[in-house]
């Protein structure tokens, strides 16, 4: 493009073209991700233990009666919310466990998240044993009947919505029913691995663990 300006004239260069830049989901020619029927090995166990660990986790206890009245439970790290209207929880558990099996046939269970003190609880119901409660205190639920123990910074209590298989676990989502919560309290938390408990909120401000 020329401009004349006093008599003289000046050439303005024209403006380059903007390099495309490709977004990381679009496809680009020979990229294997958008071939059809692209499906990568999946990590090997260890792998998947090393990276799920490092997700921290809460606690819990999911415990239930069988028809005879028997309690079972075992630990449990996979525990999310789901929904809030209706109240739906998630908790995630073997497809070998017997706690699950007596879930399918009463169709209620409890939630019980752990407290910092109760590593030794947790040990125990992520045992074999089938005297894990000889060795706690528990008392029925309010609403359910399901067992609720002691040293715990809250009890959700829960009927069974449905039961959803996935590989070699099953996801039992609950319907929240009642429940209960300590406000003195610090939840046991787990991470690669260990056990660990979370700083009190005063601890930010004093520079040292609390509780």
């Amino acid at each position: 493009m020329a401009v004349r300006a006093g008599g003289a004239t000046k050439s303005t260069p024209r403006p380059k073209a903007a390099e495309r830049q490709t977004a990381p989901d679009e496809q680009t020619p020979g990229d294997p991700r958008h071939t059809e029927g692209f499906s990568p090995q999946s990590v090997d166990r260890d792998t998947f233990r090393a990276l799920m660990g490092s997700v921290a986790s809460g606690v819990s206890v999911v415990t239930t009666l069988d028809g005879q009245g028997e309690p079972w439970g075992f630990t449990c790290s996979a525990l999310c919310s789901v929904s809030a209207d209706p109240p739906l929880l998630l908790a995630g558990v073997s497809n070998r466990s017997g706690t699950l099996t007596a879930v399918q046939d009463g169709g209620r269970f409890a939630v019980n998240v752990l407290d910092s003190q109760s590593r030794d609880v947790s040990d125990l119901f992520a045992s074999d044993t089938r005297k894990k409660f000889t060795r706690v205190s528990w008392e029925p639920g309010e609403v359910t009947g399901m067992p609720l123990l002691r040293l715990t910074v809250a009890h959700v209590e829960c009927v069974l919505d449905k039961v959803v298989d996935v590989g070699d676990h099953s996801l039992m989502i609950g319907r929240i029913v009642g429940g209960g919560r300590e406000t003195g309290r610090l939840p046991l938390t787990y991470w690669r691995g260990a056990y660990g408990r979370l700083l009190h909120p005063a601890a930010w401000k004093n520079g040292k663990s609390v509780g």
